[in-house]
């Protein structure tokens, strides 16, 4: 039972709660307070308009932890470098469609990669959510469905709803994992070899840079989606090169 237990610590530690332009501190703390009750203590905040702040603490109750621990960026870009896997939260439809779930499929993946991989599940601003751009860093994203005639939900609510899921299917799991026999490239590695790819359709004239249409949301769609390892984006970035090198 220890084991289990040690184990199933480990998984939880792998995924990271970020919060993006949160502009009522009290959600922060309702949310780490959500984090806690599952087990899931890493919390990132891009540009939050108050924080630190003694009302997050206060509605924070027990998990004054979470707070103290949590890492404050400057962008989304920066908070989700090192993650393998990140889902957005959605509320929204898009002219290109993505590949989105609902919260327990999003819990599923997430099983699937929290004993070796680094995951984030980002949470976008209260009146707003995420932007499109952002929601372009994602390789998936998740919706929570919600009754259409009042479909508002407040951040950490969200926040339980996903959290709450993801620990049911760490638990339910483990037996079955599937394990790659090289590692997922980061978030960081797959935006690198992205601009690569578009820097090179530039070179060859491939699309219009004036008028580039939904091209470039399709290019970063199938690779987000793809969620190629390491060894694959340097054969892409190596083959995109050498064109380059004959180019020249």
């Amino acid at each position: 039972m220890e084991g289990k237990k040690v184990l199933l610590t480990d998984s939880l530690n792998s995924v990271k709660i970020v919060l993006v332009g949160t502009t009522h501190p009290g959600n922060i703390g309702a949310a780490a307070r959500a984090m806690k009750n599952m087990g899931i203590k890493n919390l990132s905040l891009v540009q939050p308009k108050e924080f630190p702040s003694d009302v997050a603490i206060y509605r924070s109750k027990a998990a004054k932890d979470i707070l103290e621990n949590a890492q404050v960026f400057n962008n989304l870009e920066e908070a989700i470098f090192d993650c393998e896997l990140v889902i957005g939260t959605s509320a929204r439809g898009r002219k290109v469609p993505w590949p989105i779930l609902n919260p327990k499929q999003a819990a599923e993946e997430v099983s699937r990669s929290s004993s070796h991989h680094n995951i984030a599940i980002i949470f976008g601003r209260e009146d707003r959510g995420l932007t499109n751009e952002e929601l372009g860093l994602c390789n998936l994203h998740v919706n929570i469905p919600t009754d259409p005639d009042y479909s508002s939900l407040n951040l950490a609510q969200a926040v339980q709803i996903l959290v709450y899921e993801i620990r049911q299917a760490i638990l339910g799991e483990q037996e079955d994992k599937n394990y790659w026999d090289v590692e997922l490239a980061n978030n960081d590695q797959t935006e690198l070899l992205i601009n690569h790819m578009d820097e090179l359709m530039q070179q060859v004239e491939f699309y219009d840079v004036d008028n580039p249409r939904k091209l470039l949301l399709r290019v970063r769609r199938f690779f987000k989606r793809s969620r190629i390892d390491v060894m694959e984006t340097n054969i892409f970035r190596g083959l995109f090169a050498t064109i380059q090198k004959k180019l020249k």
